[in-house]
């Protein structure tokens, strides 16, 4: 099982090994997160997310028989590889904290090839968990309430990121994303050069057909799209926050 970013070691939940864990809930999640510049996305959060965070589009690789470019959106949350401009030790100073964040330390993770094959996973390599105090996760060989609520979390997590790669698909089906990158020079003459990133393609989106504009904006995309160029004037104020 591979372990995405924030997570140390994935170990599937089991009721009868793991019956007396606990998590500790008073110890922050932030620093886990204070090397990553940026995070996965669901559609659904774009509204909140693009107040604060450039909201960008990365390749992560290819999907199905006609080997079309499979791609995800991502929050910058910073300008330079392992730098977080929204840490600042234990405490996450933005406003909107992404539910890639919230959902740690635990996680739906296929145990096989069987797509349907879906389990709760914790990462065992947190030290919040324990055996002595925090939640219990299981109570007489049943899920706590506790657990219970995670496991409704995560669920939500995994539809909200499987409708946001339906969506991420039809962005391609039309080319409507191209490479982008991103450059500004701060007043010490430090200069930023940031590429490797995927954004509207503005001439393609306004040569649309009047019909496709209008299917697009009855099922959502377009206010997505919107949201989406809203959020890139958010990359020069993560560029005045390194200024500061």
């Amino acid at each position: 099982m591979s372990n995405p970013p924030m997570y140390g070691e994935l170990l599937p939940l089991d009721r009868e090994v793991h019956k007396n864990l606990k998590l500790d809930t008073e110890q922050s999640v932030v620093g886990r997160v204070a090397d990553q510049n940026s995070v996965f996305l669901a559609a659904v959060e774009f509204a909140d997310a693009s107040k604060e965070y450039p909201i960008v589009f990365v390749r992560a690789g290819t999907g199905g028989t006609d080997a079309k470019p499979v791609v995800a959106p991502l929050a910058v949350l910073g300008l330079r590889a392992g730098s977080n401009l929204f840490v600042e030790g234990e405490k996450w100073t933005g406003n909107y904290v992404p539910a890639y964040v919230r959902r740690y330390p635990f996680m739906m993770a296929r145990l096989d090839d069987n797509a349907n094959n879906l389990a709760v996973c914790y990462d065992s390599k947190w030290p919040a968990f324990n055996e002595t105090q925090g939640e219990a996760l299981f109570k007489d060989g049943e899920p706590t309430e506790f657990l219970l609520n995670a496991k409704a979390f995560l669920e939500n997590f995994e539809q909200e990121a499987e409708r946001t790669r339906l969506i991420c698909n039809l962005l391609v089906d039309l080319d409507l994303l191209q490479d982008m990158r991103f450059e500004a020079t701060l007043p010490n003459g430090e200069k930023f050069d940031v590429e490797g990133f995927l954004a509207l393609d503005e001439k393609k989106y306004a040569e649309l057909p009047d019909a496709k504009v209008l299917e697009l904006h009855r099922n959502g995309l377009i206010a997505l799209i919107e949201m989406h160029r809203l959020s890139m004037t958010n990359m020069n104020r993560l560029v005045g926050k390194y200024a500061v």
